[in-house]
């Protein structure tokens, strides 16, 4: 087994998926390393899924440069991609007229940033297209450009273009080492050496302890946890676009939005903490988005939570996307710090890295390159003459597994067969949205448990929720006879 490449990423989150793509256009071997099961298991799995308009970066600024270009690309990538996005617009609200000109400064900020379109709206206005906004809004910054989207499926297809464009991909393989090996790089991970002419670090939380394996500057990342409330479709239309408070240096604050799937989600906090694999959910957390959302939205039914989770984000203590060869280490590449507005930046990021590797290893592009990659079939969204034709030819098609969000066998079946397909719960349920629905898998999960088993040929009680040792059954209650 060859084990040598000319370049090895570290991560296949958003970001490490997102260069992996924009290098599979290149006459090159690229490996991506993943520690956990599958794509879009650590900081990517839990966000907001807000492609950010641009106006909160500073000026001049990666983050800034990386979140405008991101935007701009978005549109053009999801449709190859097959990706749900919406552009519905953000609103950044002042509830205190004494604090009327942070609003003005975000406008100027923007405006510098060069974000097209926004505009500041007077209570009136902000009213008459969000009558669910809190009486005490004085005005708000209106930025059409701002969007929702999926940010699984963004992780999943970019994994999957890339694969389907010869990028290898390593599982369950964590990164022990890295080693300078002559004029590259030897990569040690599960006790398997990989060898690579450059190495990419996008490893997330993790990514200042991959840094600091081969450089004598040091990084520091400090995980900062974020918990929300999702709630139930049944308020669709609660509110109509992303409601962001003003910033605070901690982040954006709580927002409330609409999900690109009709759910309405609430959050973040922002608590540093001090691991960086887990982010339990808290009830302090949770009472603290109940208190944010209220400060910008009234009325808010919170009655119709259906779910908490919370998430990591890699919060650098420059406090700024790191993007560039590593200093004394030629070939040794960092993505660090990519926090908000990272999922918008990721698309900017794999061109702006691809460009970086491109230049320095003399890499041709390909003669032919497949960007377009369709998602799960998706039957209910199907015009009835179609869909009755699909489960006619399929009748997997026509069997509903997860009932709250109408998600089919035959989607199951599609997303664990597909390139990088699924291996546990989790990964059906990113790939399908089967048990994400209100009743959170309670129907669905041991009907979904019996199609991977089937599916994968391994039995039933080795079937996991998230890989690792997350297994959901621990054993029979009596033997059987």
């Amino acid at each position: 087994m060859d084990n040598s490449f000319d370049v090895i990423i570290i991560g296949a989150g958003v970001t490490g998926c997102a260069i992996a793509r924009e290098l599979s256009r290149f006459d090159c071997s690229v490996l991506v390393i993943e520690k956990d099961e599958d794509v879009c298991c650590g900081t990517s799995k839990a966000n907001s899924g807000i492609v950010h308009a641009g106006y909160d970066a500073k000026p001049g600024t990666l983050k800034a440069k990386m979140n405008i270009r991101g935007n701009e690309m978005m549109t053009s990538l999801c449709e190859d991609l097959d990706i749900p996005f919406k552009r519905i617009g953000s609103l950044v609200v002042c509830t205190d007229a004494a604090q009327r000109s942070g609003i003005d400064d975000l406008y100027a900020r923007g405006i510098t940033n060069e974000v097209p379109d926004m505009r500041i709206l007077e209570a009136d206005e902000l009213r008459e297209i969000e009558p669910n906004i809190s009486d005490d809004a004085v005005c708000a910054l209106y930025a059409p450009t701002a969007g929702v989207i999926c940010p699984f499926r963004l992780n999943i297809a970019l994994a999957e273009c890339a694969a389907q464009n010869g990028v290898e991909f390593k599982f369950d393989t964590k990164v022990t080492n890295v080693i300078r090996d002559g004029d590259g790089w030897a990569v040690e991970a599960s006790d398997i050496t990989y060898n690579a002419r450059a190495v990419i670090n996008a490893a997330g939380c993790h990514a200042d302890d991959i840094h600091n394996l081969v450089s004598d500057k040091k990084l520091h990342i400090t995980p900062r946890r974020g918990d929300y409330m999702l709630l139930d479709r049944s308020l669709e239309g609660f509110v109509k676009h992303v409601i962001f408070p003003q910033p605070t240096k901690m982040g954006k604050g709580i927002l409330v939005t609409p999900t690109v799937h009709g759910n309405t989600i609430v959050g973040p906090t922002a608590v540093d903490v001090e691991s960086k694999d887990e982010a339990p959910v808290t009830a302090e957390g949770l009472v603290k988005v109940q208190e944010g959302s209220a400060k910008n939205v009234k009325g808010l039914p919170l009655k119709q939570v259906i779910t908490g989770f919370s998430g990591l984000r890699a919060h650098e203590d420059g406090g700024e996307f790191i993007l560039e060869e590593a200093e004394g280490c030629p070939g040794f590449f960092d993505c660090v710090g990519i926090e908000s507005p990272g999922l918008t930046a990721c698309p900017a990021i794999g061109e702006y890295m691809a460009s970086l590797l491109s230049e320095k290893l003399s890499l041709k592009q390909k003669d032919t390159w497949n960007g377009i990659c369709k998602d799960v079939v998706k039957p209910f969204e199907l015009p009835s003459a179609e869909r009755e034709k699909l489960i006619r030819n399929n009748p997997e098609y026509g069997r509903i597994i997860c009932r709250c969000e109408t998600i089919t066998e035959g989607e199951i079946i599609d997303a664990i067969r597909r390139p990088l397909g699924a291996k546990s719960l989790d990964g059906v349920k990113r790939r399908t949205r089967a048990g994400m629905g209100r009743c959170q898998g309670g129907f669905c999960s041991p009907r979904v448990m019996d199609i991977l088993s089937r599916e994968l040929g391994v039995p039933l009680d080795s079937i996991t929720k998230s890989g690792g040792d997350s297994k959901i059954l621990t054993g029979r209650t009596k033997d059987e006879g």
